[in-house]
């Protein structure tokens, strides 16, 4: 059995009330951001190249006149947009692969747990800048570059889950009295499974984002003149020392958001995860 999770519990917590906060704003700013930003991203302006944060421009320009603030905006759209949809894809890919793995065992298992081990066998960044090495650079790329490295650890965690979720009483006394494959995976093991998932899912959101930043500063994610905030960091690095607003603001605008999943994927775990209980 899993524990409950209430409101109260959010709230009583304040790293994960904070995080949730952190969260809500980003997500907010994501998707109303661009209507309340007075600037285009893309406007240039080289009269106010490189001016400081002020009045005018809250978080300053880039070499070019372009305001840093309506481009972290515009970039938390695609970041915050990468790493969800990543997390989701690649769990909903592990976690069918994992089912089977885990309930048919036998062979079946035994080859699907040795296309875990090859993508697992490769440092997630290294087999990312490969896969998007071959593939026109872009925003399709590098959400599926970062499904591809990251679908097995998810499928690793569900077939070990289902290895031991199998053996439970409910799922012999389901099969015992004529329950199919698929009810017997969709209906009991698969929901017992479930918040084990969710709390994998969260934690991993915040490194899907680095890797979409660490991609975009290679060149092989979205393409500029779009913003990102590795895309950002990386055009702009070369002014570190004479205009430092250029790269602290998307950087720390990465850094938030990472330790704010993080933080709520932490507080996610210590509720929902049974081992974590007493």
């Amino acid at each position: 059995m899993t524990a409950q999770l209430s409101p109260r519990d959010i709230t009583g917590n304040l790293p994960a009330l904070l995080a949730f906060i952190m969260l809500a704003v980003l997500v907010l700013t994501a998707l109303l951001g661009p209507l309340l930003v007075g600037y285009d991203p893309l406007a240039v302006d080289l009269d106010s190249s490189r001016q400081p944060p002020g009045r005018t421009h809250l978080l300053g320009t880039d070499n070019i006149g372009r305001d840093i603030l309506s481009r972290v905006v515009h970039g938390a759209r695609i970041s915050l947009g990468v790493g969800i949809a990543a997390s989701l894809l690649s769990l909903c890919i592990g976690t069918v692969f994992g089912l089977v793995a885990g309930y048919f065992g036998g062979r079946t298992d035994l080859v699907l747990s040795q296309v875990f081990d090859i993508f697992l066998a490769f440092p997630s960044l290294i087999l990312a800048i490969g896969i998007s090495a071959i593939m026109p650079p872009g925003l399709f790329s590098a959400m599926l570059a970062i499904t591809l490295v990251s679908w097995a650890g998810f499928a690793r965690l569900v077939r070990g889950m289902t290895l031991s979720l199998k053996e439970q009483a409910y799922v012999e006394a389901s099969r015992a009295i004529g329950a199919t494959t698929g009810r017997v995976l969709f209906r009991h093991i698969l929901p017992n499974a479930l918040p084990l998932l969710l709390v994998a899912g969260s934690l991993r959101v915040g490194g899907f984002i680095l890797l979409e930043a660490a991609l975009s500063f290679l060149g092989l994610g979205v393409q500029p003149p779009t913003p990102t905030w590795g895309s950002m960091i990386s055009l702009n690095r070369m002014y570190i020392n004479s205009a430092p607003w250029m790269v602290l603001f998307p950087g720390l605008a990465i850094s938030v958001t990472v330790v704010s999943f993080n933080i709520l994927g932490d507080f996610l775990r210590d509720k929902l995860d049974p081992r974590m209980q007493g």
